[in-house]
């Protein structure tokens, strides 16, 4: 491709400014993100003394990156300006501006993995105190977080379980995970006698709802309200957030945080890594290996304020 015309860069950003909001017609706020990264990104050029588009190579974009690491700019951070500009120069390519891809050998930098927060033992166990309102939906409450805590699963496949997916003689979970993937998740005997028991107060629940207002429609779901409406994911998260905010000093209270509690105690206590990923339903092991991390760093931190000779800081 030839270059058709020969553009100044503080025009060619007019263009492209025009052009993400008139032709692309993106949002306002995406706009306004990647204009003014480009601008940034002009102001340095300007300070290299480059002015014109069709001087500006790769080695500008990766010395560039490579200035706003070093002030302290965060990888999530530099990879969204690494996005705007690629939007730039393809702009700038479409137009005939440019003659190359200079973005096809800039790589965004690499974020650091961030470990999965879990809750420390001593807070799990207050779901097993009196810390539930009496009556139905204190009850629900508790199986609530009794089920995340013990099976591992995500609060939209606790919300979706029907009655048929709970085998009490087994006793064991059927969950449908991502991608449709069914697993079964056994379970312990006390946690089935209260799910046992919430069927038997849900079922009398859903009876009185109907005979006080015969309009009122069946569900199959095992997690319904006092009002008989299914559970969502929503109230789901909401539960959680209304026990757990109160009684962890965890970064997060979300229902994820007890998966990663069950995967991180139960790495703890010995279970094997490719049972874990089966519990969890993960369909690549490297998703569950995240966990050993965790373990070690709880080890790092036990050895650390435990051992006579460690360094305290």
């Amino acid at each position: 491709m030839c270059i058709f015309a020969i553009v100044k860069i503080d025009e060619a950003i007019q263009l492209f400014a025009a052009y993400v909001s008139t032709e692309r017609r993106l949002a306002d706020g995406t706009v306004r993100y990647y204009v003014g990264e480009v601008e940034r990104f002009g102001r340095y050029l300007a300070g290299q003394e480059i002015t014109q588009v069709e001087d500006i190579d790769a080695q500008d974009v990766r010395a560039w990156q490579m200035g706003l690491m070093e002030e302290g700019e965060a990888a999530g951070t530099v990879t969204k300006q690494i996005a705007a500009l690629r939007a730039w120069f393809k702009f700038l390519r479409k137009k005939g501006y440019l003659s190359t891809d200079i973005m096809a050998k800039i790589a965004a930098p690499k974020r650091p993995k961030r470990l999965p927060v879990f809750f420390r033992q001593n807070e799990v166990e207050q779901i097993y105190d009196g810390i539930y309102p009496e009556g139905y939906d204190g009850e629900l409450d508790k199986l609530v977080l009794r089920m995340l805590y013990e099976t591992g699963m995500r609060r939209s496949e606790l919300a979706n379980l029907t009655l048929e997916n709970i085998n009490l003689d087994e006793p064991s979970i059927k969950v449908r995970g991502k991608r449709n993937k069914e697993r079964i998740i056994p379970i312990e005997n006390e946690l089935a006698h209260n799910i046992s028991q919430f069927i038997a107060l849900r079922n009398k629940r859903m009876s009185e709802l109907r005979s006080e207002k015969p309009t009122t429609g069946s569900t199959d779901r095992l997690l319904v309200n006092s009002r008989g409406r299914e559970v969502s994911d929503g109230m789901i998260y909401l539960i959680v957030e209304r026990y757990m905010s109160a009684r962890s000093n965890a970064e997060r209270t979300s229902p994820h945080v007890f998966r990663h509690t069950f995967a991180t105690q139960m790495l703890n206590e010995g279970a094997n890594i490719d049972a874990i990923k089966e519990l969890l339903g993960h369909s690549d092991l490297a998703a569950t290996e995240v966990y050993t991390h965790v373990t070690r760093e709880h080890l790092k931190e036990t050895y650390k304020h435990a051992h006579p000779r460690a360094t305290k800081k």
